[in-house]
């Protein structure tokens, strides 16, 4: 098989290297891939967000499959576009995507269907919101941009004039564009974060081993919300039983919400939760894999990634056994001096052959080749990672990885795992 997988992140890399586990598979192409990508699959120069050009690209190269990764071309309907020239794909509908591609939808969603959620009210106007906000004054408060916005469409202002700002910076300053034209103004939900990944059918439901993230660009949860610095799995809050009641509440409502919506969901669902002290409660959706969650959870997967492809195809998940391993894994990103505000691009890396290193793997979310030189070309530039028989193993390689790559301005929290490890060891 041929396997062509769009978007050019350390998602995507880390699909490639496990697509590239598969025995069916001769070949992976990228578009447009980046500088790390380029030594597992063939790059070329497409936008992800392209969907002409990607249909085409998928022609000329005859693909056999074609794996959409990221939200914004998932949401502008490149599955649909794919679908209908006969392309093989794993990813969801237009019609699906919404899930992520509008927060109103998703929360309306959840109320619609008694998916446990934070109370909510949504708004299409700044001077209504900041209103609301005087009258409520209760803060934290969380405010969401409905649209796509990299990641970084939610703000969890401290005090009113914090808020009041924020909402002019995203309906008045239109700093997501036309993704702030309505927002959602949440109730501050307590209680440890889970990321669980699913595949799905649209008709059952298989959760992906459970991960931790770390927004906060600086240690100890300070600093300015980013992509994500770090990811641990498994996520020591997570419990068995946990895991029951969100499938009983969560998980299979969800789908089955979507499909009384005319909205069949295929592919691969993110659900950010809170462990509430009244329950899990979802956070967000996501329509595809998270970043950085997918390059600790992959390196967990047993089974053939591309037997699970083709059986949510063929809705036939039910009938097939997914495998994970014991082992723990971890992600360290290393990011640009700077991020996730301005940032310098074109500095060398050094310390990596080939783009990787011996005893851990590198996922490169933000490089580029310039004149035969692996350098910088975005926030996140690489995601240290490793598996271990303990998480404490696995961030001893990661962060011993770490310290022999070296870029000029180069910067990464000292401390992901630290909450996961305390958890743990306190049986929590």
């Amino acid at each position: 098989m041929k396997v062509l997988v769009v978007g050019g992140g350390g998602r995507e890399h880390a699909l490639i290297r496990k697509i590239k586990e598969s025995p069916r598979v001769d070949s992976v192409a990228c578009c447009p891939g980046n500088g790390g990508i380029s030594y597992d699959a063939k790059c070329y120069n497409v936008a992800a967000t392209d969907i002409d050009g990607v249909v085409k690209l998928a022609k000329e190269i005859k693909a056999d499959f074609v794996v959409v990764a990221p939200d914004d071309p998932l949401v502008m309907g490149m599955v649909d576009a794919l679908n209908k020239e006969g392309f093989k794909t794993f990813g969801p509908s237009s019609a699906a995507a919404i899930i992520e591609g509008s927060k109103v939808f998703s929360k309306n969603l959840m109320l619609k269907y008694n998916i446990p959620t934070a109370g909510y009210k949504v708004f299409d106007k700044a001077d209504e919101v900041i209103d609301y906000l005087k009258e409520k004054n209760e803060f934290p408060a969380v405010i969401k941009a409905d649209g796509l916005a990299l990641g970084k469409g939610v703000i969890i202002p401290e005090t009113l004039d914090d808020a009041i700002a924020g909402v002019k910076e995203i309906m008045e300053d239109k700093i997501f564009g036309a993704s702030g034209n309505n927002v959602v103004v949440e109730e501050f939900l307590t209680g440890p974060e889970v990321s669980v990944l699913a595949f799905t059918d649209g008709k059952c439901v298989k959760p992906m081993v459970s991960s931790m993230d770390h927004k906060r660009a600086l240690d100890g949860d300070r600093g300015l919300n980013t992509g994500g610095m770090g990811t641990v799995s498994p996520n020591p809050y997570y419990t068995d039983e946990i895991a029951k009641e969100c499938m009983e509440r969560i998980f299979l409502p969800t789908i089955n919400a979507m499909n009384s919506e005319g909205r069949t969901f295929k592919g691969c669902l993110y659900f950010g939760l809170m462990l509430t002290p009244k329950g899990p409660k979802v956070i967000e959706y996501n329509c595809r894999f998270g970043d950085p969650e997918t390059q600790v959870v992959l390196p967990r997967l047993k089974t053939d990634i591309m037997d699970i492809f083709d059986a949510i195809n063929n809705e036939t998940l039910s009938d097939l056994d997914i495998e994970w391993s014991d082992d723990a894994c971890s992600c360290v990103i290393m990011a640009s001096g700077g991020y996730p505000k301005s940032y310098p691009k074109g500095i060398e890396i050094t310390g990596l052959e080939n783009g990787q290193l011996d005893g851990v793997t590198v996922y490169h979310a933000g490089t580029a080749i310039n004149d035969g030189k692996l350098v910088t070309s975005g926030g996140r530039v690489l995601g240290v990672t490793a598996l271990g028989a303990t998480l404490e193993d696995a961030l001893k390689k990661s962060y011993d990885g770490v310290e022999k790559i070296k870029f000029d301005g180069a910067h990464y929290r000292k401390d992901i795992g630290q909450k996961a490890l305390k958890a743990a060891v306190n049986g929590k």
